[in-house]
């Protein structure tokens, strides 16, 4: 692409492969093999998270985590109904995954760690080393096949026991739970996993579980969503700067303890979308402004310069925590090696900061007046897909990669998912 002469992009599908075409003998001949037009070293995978794939919910030491819970206790907030007790059986089955893997012709693949599984009561109980012992052998079996392990600590799922004794991300507390599920993992798997990111997508866990309620922990207030507890216009924000924070502190522990031995690299992974204003007005382009830094740019200026947005300053005041002067040297000191991009849509943005919109995703203060569409008029963002909040649209991809550039200079950065995915 032009204008993206300092990225480092490395394509991550998300792995919907294994639902599509089965679990099957596959040949032994890789599909992929001559027909790449990319360079022998561009890494090219699938995607997953621990509690969408592995299934096993209470096997070999595992506790229950904040999904489980939910899932059991709210099956109608769930779109079929259903949970992950089971899923793609991955905990069990996959060295047939490894081997469709290795079939499709992927070099790399990324999963995340499951939380509960490591350490079931979090710093409260002890390791749990059949844990370790089974990601010990997962990891090695990718290696086996010619597949690099990109691996996540944390994607949304976490022990219920943290959240049942102090409101997980809404306590300072949960910094030092991430610190040490960290130090555990990087202890018993840097020797051998060269890529990690601390989060995935804290944007959007922050959206759907503190501002709108969908996710555990299912906390909100009107007009953003209907809860029976929590405040959509404070506690977002308070559980990003702890996630924030315990992002810092996992890449401190590695920059300090691990990295110059293992020789791995670090960063985080954030969801992003391209806003277009709709139309060519100063109040509908300052709205898609504030779009951004409402959604990527809420983590990503942070985590990169250790401060928040200016839109987000200007518009929340009192409400947006402030960094000590101790956190935003913490934050430079600890600055990560990478960003993980993750990209599915785009939205057409409409302004309510200087004109009322009644109602409407992005509409009210919390989410910067940004009123989010996906069509003008009759004319859509994009070509229409089967979840009804995708849409393709490479152009804002394309614009968004780019803006990400500008935003970010020399900051390296891969595309750790794109596509479709299945609706919630």
């Amino acid at each position: 692409m032009k204008n993206l002469t300092s990225f480092v992009i490395v394509i991550l599908l998300q792995s919907l492969l294994f639902h599509v075409y089965g679990r099957h003998q596959s040949s032994s001949k890789n599909i992929l093999v001559d027909s790449s037009p990319f360079p022998s070293d561009f890494l090219f995978g699938t995607a997953s998270s621990a509690y969408q794939y592995e299934g096993a919910f209470l096997t070999d030491g595992k506790s229950l985590n904040n999904w489980d819970v939910f899932t059991h206790k709210n099956p109608g907030k769930i779109l079929d109904k259903n949970n992950a007790d089971r899923a793609v059986d991955q905990y069990n089955r996959f060295l047939e995954d490894i081997q469709l893997m290795s079939f499709l012709g992927v070099n790399s693949y990324r999963f995340s760690i499951s939380w509960c599984r490591i350490l079931p009561r979090g710093r409260f109980g002890e390791i749990n080393y059949l844990g370790i012992k089974y990601y010990n052998i997962f990891i090695d079996a990718l290696i086996s096949r010619g597949i690099k392990p990109f691996v996540t600590l944390n994607h949304v799922d976490y022990p219920q026991e943290l959240e049942d004794r102090f409101q997980s991300w809404l306590n300072p507390e949960m910094q030092k739970e991430f610190g040490y599920l960290a130090d555990i993992c990087f202890k018993h798997f840097g020797n051998r996993v060269k890529y990690w990111t601390t989060l995935n997508e804290p944007n959007q866990q922050l959206i759907l579980g503190y501002l709108t309620g969908k996710f555990p922990p299912s906390r909100c207030s009107s007009p953003y969503g209907n809860c029976s507890q929590g405040n959509s216009e404070t506690e977002p924000f308070i559980a990003a700067h702890n996630m924030i924070l315990a992002h810092a502190k996992a890449v401190n522990i590695y920059k300090t303890k691990y990295q110059k031995e293992q020789k791995g690299s670090i960063g985080i992974v954030v969801q992003t979308s391209w806003f277009e204003p709709i139309s060519d007005s100063n109040a509908d382009k300052e709205a898609a402004e504030r779009a951004q830094s409402f959604y990527s740019n809420w983590i990503l200026d942070p985590v990169i310069y250790g401060k928040y947005p200016k839109e987000m300053v200007d518009i929340l005041g009192p409400a947006l925590p402030q960094f000590s002067s101790n956190e935003v040297k913490n934050l430079e000191k600890s600055r990560a090696d990478f960003v993980g991009i993750n990209h599915y849509t785009s939205y057409f943005i409409q302004d309510c900061l200087t004109s009322a919109c009644n109602t409407g995703h992005g509409a009210f203060k919390a989410e910067g007046y940004a009123l989010k569409l996906d069509r003008k008029g009759n004319v859509t963002i994009g070509e229409l897909t089967d979840v009804n909040w995708q849409h393709i649209d490479p152009t804002g991809f394309h614009k968004m990669l780019n803006y990400l550039k500008d935003r970010y200079p020399n900051m390296p950065m891969f595309i750790t998912e794109n596509g479709t995915r299945p609706q919630i």
